[in-house]
């Protein structure tokens, strides 16, 4: 890709990125008193890496079968308040099982 293509690219991107930084500190001065907006800027972080996350998590072995359980290992495990170490690493394991019990059967 040439630079002139890439730098509008690049001015659209920042632009963006920045108006998306600024405007909520410029427009909104007050503290937010509706309990529902509140509630709803609260989980919104969680429910957008979920959504990002969860998808990635599934496609990333050779098989959606073998990643269930990973994925399932790990929500468990994060419910229960594990260390991100010991969920990744669980995790992992879990996946390298099911890969062994498929490589079985």
């Amino acid at each position: 890709m040439s630079f002139s293509v890439f730098l509008p690219y690049l001015l659209v991107m920042a632009g963006v990125t920045y108006l998306i930084r600024m405007l909520p500190l410029t427009l909104i001065r007050k503290p937010i008193r509706s309990r529902f907006l509140r509630s709803f800027l609260t989980y919104v972080p969680y429910a957008v890496l979920g959504a990002m996350t969860l998808p990635d998590a599934l496609y990333a072995t050779s098989s959606v079968w073998t990643a269930i359980p990973g994925v399932l290992v790990a929500a468990v495990m994060a419910w229960r308040g594990k260390s991100l170490l010991s969920v990744a690493a669980a995790a992992c394991l879990a996946v390298a099982a099911a890969q062994g019990i498929m490589l079985l059967l």
